[in-house]
C-alpha cells in the first residue's frame, strides 16, 4: 500500500511539473506579443502627444495667450493699472498691449533675417516722390497712407524701379527676402509696413537672424503713460509703470509721437536740441533713446545746455506737449537707457 501511494504521489508530481513547464513555455511564447502590443500603443500615444504639442507650439498666439505679471525694477512714480486724472480716470491698456506682444511673439517664432529701414535726417538720401502723393497737415509730402517722405525710405512695387509707391518709416523692422548687397533689396514688412516690396539697399541696415526682442517699452499717447516689459520663461514681466508726455500737433516744428512698432536705434547720454527755426542749441534732454526719426524716449528737458539734469516735471502724465519725443522722469529715462539696447529692443507706441 505504501509503495502504491508513493507511486501515485510521484505520478501526481510529474503531471504537475509537466503542466507547470507547459504553462511557462506558453507564457514565454505569448509574452513578446503582449509586450509588442503595449509598446506600439505607448509609441502611438507618445507620437499623438508630440503632434499635439507641435500643433500647439505652431498655433498663432493671441492676446489670450499672453501672461502678464508685475515685478517692478524701477519703483519711483509708479502708477496703478487704473488711476485718477482730473475728473476722469486713465489706464494702462493691457488688452491692447497683449495684442501687440502676441504679434511680436508670432513673427519671432519664424526664422527671420531681420533688417531695419533707416533714413534719420535723410542720412541715406531724401526719398524720391511717390506716384500718388499729397500734402499733410505739416505741408510735407506724404504717401496715400499718410507716411511722410521726410526721413522715410522709398518702397517700390516688386520689379519696378522708376517711381516708389509708398514710404517706409525710419525705425521699421522688416524681413530680408534677398541679399542686402543687391541694388534693390526684397523685403517683407514686419512692423509699420504691410506686404512685400523692393527697397534701395542704402536704406536698409541688416540686423541678422539671431536677434531676439525680449525688452520692450510701450508708450500710450492717449493715456500719457509708459511701461517696460521683459519676456522671460514664456511670459511677460512688467518692470516699470510711469507717467510720460508725448508729442503734440504743432506745425511746423512739433508733431505727434507716431503710433507703431519701432526698433531702438541709438542712445545719447545728452540729446542737445535747437530752438525752433534756428541752429542755436537751446538745451538738452538726458538719457535719450531714439526709436524713429527724431523721436526719443528721454528725461526732462532743460532750457540751458549747461544746466544740471532736472529730475521731474509737473507736466509728465498730463497732455502732449513735446516735439515728437516721449518725456519721462529723468531717473526713469536713465532706467530705460540702461535696460534696453539698440537693435535688440522694441518701442511700441499705441493710441
Amino acid at each position: 500500500m505504501k509503495y502504491s501511494r508513493s507511486i501515485s504521489r510521484a505520478y501526481s508530481f510529474m503531471v504537475f511539473a509537466i503542466a507547470l513547464t507547459f504553462f511557462y513555455s506558453c507564457d514565454r511564447k505569448a509574452s513578446p506579443q503582449t509586450v509588442d502590443k503595449e509598446k506600439i500603443k505607448a509609441d502611438s500615444i507618445a507620437q499623438a502627444k508630440k503632434a499635439e504639442e507641435e500643433k500647439e507650439r505652431m498655433r498663432p498666439r493671441t492676446a489670450a495667450d499672453i501672461t502678464l505679471s508685475k515685478e517692478l525694477i524701477f519703483e519711483k512714480y509708479t502708477l496703478e493699472d487704473k488711476y485718477k486724472y482730473k475728473d476722469t480716470f486713465r489706464v494702462f491698456q493691457w488688452d491692447k498691449i497683449k495684442e501687440k506682444l502676441a504679434y511680436i511673439e508670432n513673427f519671432q517664432r519664424e526664422h527671420n533675417n531681420y533688417g531695419l529701414v533707416a533714413n534719420y535726417k535723410h542720412k541715406n538720401g531724401e526719398a524720391p516722390t511717390v506716384a500718388n502723393f499729397k500734402r499733410n497737415a505739416y505741408k510735407r509730402v506724404s504717401d496715400t497712407l499718410g507716411t511722410e517722405r521726410y526721413q522715410s525710405a522709398p518702397l517700390y512695387k516688386i520689379g519696378e524701379t522708376k517711381v516708389p509707391t509708398i514710404y517706409g518709416r525710419d525705425g521699421s523692422l522688416v524681413k530680408l527676402l534677398s541679399s542686402d548687397t543687391l541694388n534693390m533689396v526684397r523685403i517683407k514688412g514686419l512692423t509699420n509696413i504691410e506686404g512685400e516690396w523692393d527697397i534701395p539697399k542704402r536704406y536698409i541696415k541688416a540686423i541678422g537672424d539671431t536677434a531676439s526682442f525680449k525688452h520692450i517699452v510701450v508708450v500710450d499717447v492717449t493715456n500719457q503713460n509708459i511701461c517696460a516689459l521683459e519676456h522671460k520663461n514664456d511670459s511677460w514681466i512688467i518692470r516699470s509703470m510711469n507717467p510720460s508726455t508725448t508729442g503734440r500737433h504743432n506745425p511746423p516744428y512739433g508733431m505727434e509721437t507716431p503710433v507703431g512698432i519701432y526698433l531702438l536705434q541709438e542712445q545719447k547720454p545728452k540729446m542737445f536740441y535747437y530752438a525752433d527755426g534756428t541752429t542755436n542749441i537751446a538745451g538738452y534732454a538726458p538719457w535719450a533713446s531714439r526709436f524713429t526719426n527724431g523721436a526719443y524716449i528721454h528725461g526732462v528737458p532743460t532750457n540751458d545746455p549747461k544746466a544740471k539734469i532736472i529730475e521731474y516735471s509737473w507736466t509728465l502724465g498730463t497732455t502732449p506737449r513735446s516735439h515728437m519725443c516721449v518725456r519721462n522722469a529723468s531717473s526713469h529715462a536713465k532706467f530705460v537707457y540702461d535696460w534696453i539696447k539698440p537693435f535688440s529692443s522694441l518701442v511700441i507706441v499705441i493710441d
